[in-house]
């Protein structure tokens, strides 16, 4: 089981994930707000390049080379994904409720940071990162991902139709009746929860992504959530507790790749 751990920076704390421990890596708490990825980064890489994108809630992961130049007029590309192309790149995503998903691969010391909300996890944004990582000639085997802080799914109340848009990434065959994929993947243990109120559903997007990821081929043991929730948690800014829209980071730089 991987472990999580708190570190200090700034006199501030932030979490790491031993599964990561290879990079310099960190999901922040609210307590960095309102710090940006450019005044974040030294906390994890004085030298490292600076990476983020405009957050959609889509499934799109680009590159570096896919965005604008540093120091350019242009705006931010719209994405919910990054994927780095050389070591020494910090990417950032930042969240409230959505799921932070670090990604690394042990080999290539190439990473990934992507934002994971239902309607990201509803168009497998986790999986559509890790073909592209692979394009880029990664191995299942060698990948490592953790998921950050984010609402737990015995607090997070979503309509029906939310939840079956997201469970039917998680089954092979799925009936087009919404009610009737919620139904059967609330008779065994499975990310979609039953809830008291007619026509919703309890919904835990951060094990939707790992059952997402363990359908690709990845085992349980490469694959670890963080024991927070960002809803319950004071420590981390939540929309569904507070509606305040305002956010934590979550960052991973790349390094060079592992000698044989």
């Amino acid at each position: 089981m991987a472990h999580w751990h708190w570190q200090s920076w700034q006199g501030q704390n932030f979490l790491t994930c031993d599964l990561l421990q290879d990079w310099p890596h960190g999901f922040f708490t609210r307590q960095f707000w309102p710090q940006t990825p450019e005044a974040l980064t030294p906390g994890l890489d004085a030298a490292a390049a600076v990476q983020r994108v405009k957050q959609v809630h889509g499934n799109r992961v680009l590159a570096p080379v896919d965005l604008p130049a540093p120091g350019s007029a242009q705006p931010l590309a719209e994405a919910d994904g990054l994927l780095s192309d050389r070591p020494g790149q910090a990417l950032w995503v930042c969240s409230a409720d959505c799921s932070p998903v670090l990604m690394g691969d042990r080999a290539t010391g190439q990473v990934a940071a992507i934002h994971a909300g239902w309607r990201g996890t509803a168009q497998a944004i986790a999986a559509v990162a890790v073909g592209k990582l692979q394009a880029q000639g990664s191995r299942l085997e060698d990948l490592v991902v953790a998921i950050g802080p984010a609402i737990a799914g015995e607090v997070y109340q979503v309509s029906v139709d939310v939840a079956a848009a997201v469970g039917r990434t998680l089954v092979a065959e799925a009936s087009e009746d919404d009610g009737a994929v919620v139904a059967a993947l609330q008779q065994r243990p499975s990310p979609v929860l039953t809830d008291d109120t007619p026509g919703r559903a309890r919904l835990d997007v951060r094990l939707a992504n790992r059952w997402q990821l363990e359908r690709l081929g990845l085992r349980r043991e490469q694959v670890a959530i963080a024991p927070h929730c960002t809803f319950q948690d004071d420590r981390f800014f939540s929309y569904r507790r507070t509606g305040e829209k305002q956010v934590q980071w979550s960052g991973i730089v790349s390094r060079r790749a592992a000698t044989p």
